[in-house]
């Protein structure tokens, strides 16, 4: 059977440290964290961490994830209707880029009275054209990025 093998990034020993990926990450020695600099998704994977002591060591494992943060979503009207003064369409947000990208929309004026409330990437809105005008807000978020894009009730009528 073959022995497994470990790479390592840095080893401390007496307050002295060797970095064997220099310019590739930083350790920071008032808090022991070390740090990758210019993330890739190669990143992503099993790191450890031990501290030895005599004739025990510790150990930690790290699981590090890796995501593309999200681009500015966009808003795209699927199906429209206008018939008696009110509007009724159906819209979809998507981000053409990122990583376990989720969905929300939400209203941030007050004439909507949670017309915009909804999670996923489409909403489906009636409104009456006499209602204030309103935005619904899509947010487009992962686990570290988080975008906007609005759509105004005005754009009822238009093709965009």
């Amino acid at each position: 059977e073959e022995p497994q093998k470990k790479k390592f990034l840095l080893k401390l020993s007496c307050g002295n440290y060797t970095e064997f990926e220099p310019g590739r990450m930083r350790f920071h020695e008032e808090d022991f964290s070390l740090e990758i600099l210019n993330t890739s998704r190669g990143d992503g994977q099993l790191y450890e961490y031990s501290v030895s002591k005599g004739q025990e060591e510790e150990v930690w494992q790290i699981q590090l994830e890796v995501f593309e943060p999200v681009a500015d979503p966009s808003i795209r009207i699927l199906h429209r209707e206008l018939s008696n003064g009110s509007c009724s369409l159906a819209l979809r947000c998507s981000s053409e880029r990122g990583d376990e990208v989720s969905y929300s929309w939400e209203s941030r004026e007050n004439g909507s009275r949670g017309i915009c409330s909804g999670s996923g990437g489409f909403l489906n809105l009636s409104y009456s054209l006499r209602a204030a005008g309103f935005a619904c807000v899509c947010t487009a978020r992962n686990p570290v990025s988080s975008r906007d894009a609005a759509f105004h009730s005005s754009q009822c009528g238009s093709e965009q």
